[in-house]
Formats: C-alpha cells, structure tokens, sequence
C-alpha cells in the first residue's frame, strides 16, 4: 500500500489564490510565538539576528516573573505552584490568586488573606507588564510587513486579528504605517469599549481590526468603573482577565471580543490562520472547536514551529475537525490525514522562487522542511503574495534553537 503524503507546493498554491484574490473572509491568530519570532539586540531593542526573543515565551515569561517576585511572595508562589501540580506558566498562577483574592476575605491560604492575594495580582501584572512593554523595532518585522500588506490590498471584507498576546506591537505597526485599524475603543480623552460596533461591523473594510482577547497594556478603570484605553504601558491591571474576578461590566470587553471570533468563524467562507499559537488556552481552544463544528464553510489553518508530534493540542483538534488543518515543520494534519510533507514536481518554471520561501533547510540542518512555522516566514509568504519575484527568505532558525511557545 502506498504512502500516503502530502504536497505541500499544491496547499501553498491554493493559500497564494486565495490571500492573492481578496474575496475570502481572513483573519489571523497570532500567539506568543509571534513577539517570541523576533530577535533583537537586548541593550538598544533593533533588530538582531541571533538577539533575544523581542518578548520572552510564556515559560521564559513565567520564570522572569516569579524570580523578581522571590522576594516578597516567595513561599506563598511556591505553595500555589505545587497546588497547581506540573509546571504552571505565569497565566495559570495569575488566575489562582485571583481567584483566591476573590474568595476568601479575611480568611487566610499559605498565610494570606484576600488583600494580600490581590496585591500579589497587581505585583504579577505589573511584572508581566514591564516584559511585554517593548517597541517594535523599525527595521523590518513580520507586524510591519503584514501591516503594510493589508494596508495595501483591496479586500471584499475587513482584515481581522485576533491575539491573546498584551503588547503594542500590532498597533505600533499599524499606527507607523498611518493604516486605520479598530480594536474595540471609541473616542479620544478616555476611549470607552463599543460593543456595538464589535457586533454590527460597520466600519469600512479598509480599515483592519485589532482583537486583543486577553487584554491589553493601556486599559484600565475609570471612576465610573467603565472600561478605557490610552492610559499607557504602566497600566496592567486588565492584562489576563479571570472570568471569576470582574462584575459585569468589566467582564463585557471580553465576552464581547471573544463573541467577535465566534462571529467570525461563523460566517460563510472564512479562513482563520493562527501562528505562534500552541492551543493550550483550553477557553480559545473551545471556542475555535464549537464554530468549527457549527460551521462546515470555516476552515482554519494552525501553522506551527516545532514537529508536528509535540502539537498535541493542535493535533487532536485537527484530528477530529476535518475543516482545520495542521502544518508542522515534518508532517501535516490535512483533512484528519496526517502525512509527511513531500514536494512534487514544480508547478512551473518559476514556482522554484516560490517554493524557496516555504520549503527548504534551517540552521544546523541537512533535511528539507516546511519553514512556514515561524512567523516571520508566514508574514513574508502572505505579503508577497502580489508579488512577480519572490526572494527566498533569510535562513530559518531551528525549533531546537527556540524555546517551545
């Protein structure tokens, strides 16, 4: 019995048309692997190459976090750890304080109370904060390109981006490019949160939409308890929300957002790309996999850095979701199938180019593999789609050589 493989010039092809034609509904989901992507030079914060990530990866994260939290919350971190069981990332141990802030008054867990557990949620934001204040670099960087490129194409229906991720970096892009983008906010002294507008989708398809669904750097309270924006990198306290922890009103930015990717997965032929993202946030995760399930006519195409054996989240989603597909670096989930990659003849002459830019060998390694994992790889591929000449890229570096988002 033959083989069964996947070709990975023909998917790439049907990708190119449809990014290239404008009439799709397109979106995408960029997780910590994106920030994570771009290398810097620590000291001036320009472009690198062999720099540190531009924002550490969650493990990185969460190590940097606790360690300059040791001092004042050290027993009190290492108790919720263990109560965590495993190695609990930064989010998860955020989402415990709060949740014990929340319940406890003046009764008392590892020998604190309520308060105490809710300035330690402060302390951890304002931690979280501090790494991901950064500034997109002004060389080159996948968020620019992708900026420019939807800023520079015409569109039957707006560009969306979804991400869980807390930094600036979508919006400095955007805002460098003098691109006009919507996230959810109105006005200019306190910009206020307007769920109608999220819903009804009025605004003109030139303009991109922003959906920060954790939160984001720059929001915060205001005496009325409303929900607003601009308030600058220092304000942190709505990164990360904890559905236990807000009354209703500040629980709307984030029902409203995420009703926003349910909306979009819903509609009549739409495709969602995700990048940088590991599906471990079991809340996206099931919202992906009920509009999935609801709507035939969604795809979803999740393009991963490492192997396709460690994505085990993403796998068993696409396992059970033909209309979701898995590209890994040696093997694809492909319509439940799962396959090695395995690229036939050349579709013509000057598809060599092409291929160049999704296909080919990384840093330290000898074997030929699909190189669209990195995000700045997939920025490039869908911003040149318009393209007569495509340049190959820069040498991918290998997952081994980054730390697992």
């Amino acid at each position: 019995m033959a083989q069964t493989v996947h070709n990975p010039d023909q998917y790439m092809s049907d990708l190119r048309q449809i990014l290239a034609q404008g009439r799709k509904r397109l979106g995408i989901l960029v997780g910590a692997g994106g920030p994570a992507g771009i290398l810097v030079d620590k000291a001036s914060g320009r472009a690198k190459a062999g720099g540190v990530p531009l924002i550490p990866v969650i493990s990185k994260l969460t190590s940097e976090v606790t360690t300059a939290l040791a001092g004042k919350y050290s027993g009190v971190l290492k108790a919720i750890v263990a109560d965590l069981g495993g190695k609990p990332n930064i989010e998860q141990i955020l989402s415990r304080v709060r949740t014990l802030a929340d319940a406890l008054g003046k009764s008392e867990v590892h020998g604190f109370d309520g308060s105490k557990y809710e300035e330690m949620s402060k302390d951890i934001c304002k931690e979280i904060g501090k790494a991901v204040s950064v500034e997109l670099p002004f060389e080159s960087t996948p968020y620019s390109e992708l900026a420019g490129w939807i800023g520079g194409t015409v569109r039957d229906h707006p560009f969306e981006i979804f991400t869980p991720n807390y930094d600036l970096l979508f919006e400095q892009a955007f805002e460098r490019a003098h691109i006009p983008y919507f996230d959810g906010f109105c006005g200019s002294d306190e910009p206020f949160f307007d769920p109608a507008t999220i819903a009804n989708d009025e605004l003109p398809p030139r303009w991109a939409r922003v959906w920060k669904l954790h939160g984001s750097l720059g929001w915060d309270v205001n005496s009325r308890n409303e929900i607003i924006r601009g308030k600058g990198k220092s304000a942190t306290r709505l990164i990360y929300p904890t559905h236990l922890k807000y009354d209703d009103t500040q629980k709307l930015p984030y029902t409203a957002l995420f009703e926003r990717l349910k909306t979009f997965l819903r509609m009549p032929d739409c495709l969602l790309i995700t990048a940088g993202f590991s599906f471990s946030d079991k809340h996206l995760k099931s919202v992906i996999d009920e509009s999935l399930a609801a709507n035939r006519g969604a795809a979803v195409l999740a393009f991963q850095l490492d192997d396709l054996d460690p994505e085990g989240p993403t796998c068993e989603l696409a396992r059970r979701r033909a209309n979701m597909s898995v590209y890994a670096r040696d093997a694809a989930i492909i319509n439940c199938v799962r396959a090695p990659w395995r690229p036939g003849e050349l579709p013509h002459p000057a598809w060599g180019a092409i291929r160049a830019s999704y296909w080919g060998t990384q840093v330290g390694k000898t074997d030929s593999c699909f190189l669209l994992g990195e995000f700045a790889a997939l920025a490039r591929y869908i911003t040149l789609t318009k393209a007569e000449q495509v340049e190959p890229p820069a040498t991918v570096p290998t997952p081994a050589s980054r730390a697992k988002v």
